[in-house]
């Protein structure tokens, strides 16, 4: 688990503040739950098959005996509380999203952590391949509006309950014969859960994979059709994608649509976004028989990407270096007031000299410099200095906010 230091929360502030706005625009509103759940709901949900929930769950029991789990994900959580508090009764169709830690415990490497954190959206309530369409339509918003523009767009269908088990027993028979050239883990895969198989990252197993059976000439007619038009329709809103008929997801609610964001940039680990449809878990977990499609972001991996972009720290829009005692009380009390009316301001406590506080401006990127000594108290004004460009003007101290406000305005 790691720590997220005072200059990365501005990245981690921008893409999160980006994710309310862009997720506004779709109708999608928040919703928060804990970050504990009963163990049930992940091994109903997830599958208790899956590499999640048999070796990667910080799972314990509480002083009553009640087996709890750090959440591994947020689809599951967001679905019980979508029926707890019955919120179908008050709308059918209902698009929620949730941002905040995870827990899994795996093998720390780049991007990934025992907590780490998701950005995750769900739309509820309808099935119609428009709806699969338009979530793929709001996760490329997403990437554009962050600066985030080295990910493509992967797309598979895994079917549903009708065409998957012709699917799985082709499948299940092209791994037998080549048992025992598959990792361990794979050859147990082989009959909790063989799809997985197909995501392992061993490159024995990826080769020994490469002429399997896919998914896509197993489907039934409605799946065919429901991936046909998803298809049609991202072409029609001009959205670049690639089909990978490989692609699978470690969860077992997955149905028809199943996408990722994957990126050449952060190694094995390849898949910054990832969901898709899951029409049965609602009703699997106690609800209606409610249709449902999302995905998930991983945060860091996110913060991977746009560290390699300019920084998204927000910059302070006056630093005001004051000369004396009088001057340097004079500051405080014009900081708070700017404060006030919505300005960021910074100034120098301990009194160094004019020098040290002008580096200290630059070092925190200040937009502008105000320089105060008795001399400008007096007249009631003084310089302000751009610093992008070492320019510098005259103002008075009583219209400093609306020249602040003026220059401001002229820069954005």
């Amino acid at each position: 688990m790691n720590d997220i230091l005072p200059d990365e929360v501005g990245t981690w502030q921008f893409l999160e503040r980006e994710a309310h706005r862009i997720f506004g625009l779709y109708g999608f509103n928040e919703i928060r739950v804990p970050v504990l759940e009963k163990t049930e709901l992940f091994c109903r949900s997830i599958g208790e098959a899956t590499d999640i929930v048999e070796k990667e769950m910080y799972t314990f029991e509480d002083r009553s005996g009640n087996s709890l789990t750090l959440r591994p994900e947020g689809t599951a959580p967001v679905m019980r509380s979508f029926i707890e508090h019955r919120l179908h009764a008050q709308d059918p169709v209902a698009k929620l999203y949730y941002m905040g830690p995870m827990f899994r415990y795996e093998r720390p490497q780049k991007g990934r952590y025992r907590q780490f954190h998701q950005i995750g959206a769900e739309a509820v309530g309808i099935d119609d391949p428009m709806m699969d369409a338009q979530v793929l339509a709001m996760l490329c918003h997403y990437f554009k509006a962050v600066g985030i523009d080295q990910v493509s767009l992967q797309i598979n269908s895994l079917g549903c309950p009708e065409c998957r088990p012709a699917y799985r027993q082709a499948l299940v028979a092209f791994l037998d014969e080549r048992r025992s050239v598959l990792c361990s883990d794979c050859q147990r895969r082989c009959q909790t859960n063989p799809l997985r198989v197909l995501d392992c990252k061993v490159p024995a197993c990826q080769e020994a994979t490469t002429a399997a059976p896919s998914v896509l000439d197993h489907l039934c007619g409605g799946c065919a059709g429901h991936f046909s038009q998803v298809r049609n329709y991202l072409e029609a809103l001009e959205l670049d994608y690639s089909v990978n008929p490989r692609m699978v997801r470690g969860l077992d609610y997955y149905t028809k649509t199943t996408f990722e964001m994957v990126t050449g940039q952060l190694g094995s680990q390849n898949a910054v976004a990832a969901g898709g449809r899951y029409d049965g878990l609602i009703s699997d977990l106690g609800g209606p028989a409610l249709p449902g499609i999302g995905f998930a972001m991983g945060v860091e991996r996110l913060v991977l990407l746009k560290s390699q972009n300019p920084a998204t720290a927000q910059r302070p829009e006056l630093f005001l270096a004051a000369l004396g005692q009088t001057a340097a009380r004079h500051c405080f009390l014009l900081m708070n007031d700017l404060q006030q009316r919505g300005l960021k301001v910074e100034m120098d406590f301990s009194g160094k000299s004019l020098k040290a506080q002008m580096r200290r401006a630059g070092k925190l990127n200040a937009r502008y410099a105000l320089i105060v000594g008795d001399d400008e108290l007096a007249a009631g004004q003084a310089p302000l200095r751009n610093m992008d460009d070492a320019s510098q003007e005259t103002v008075a101290l009583q219209e400093l906010a609306a020249v602040l406000n003026s220059r401001l305005a002229d820069c954005s």
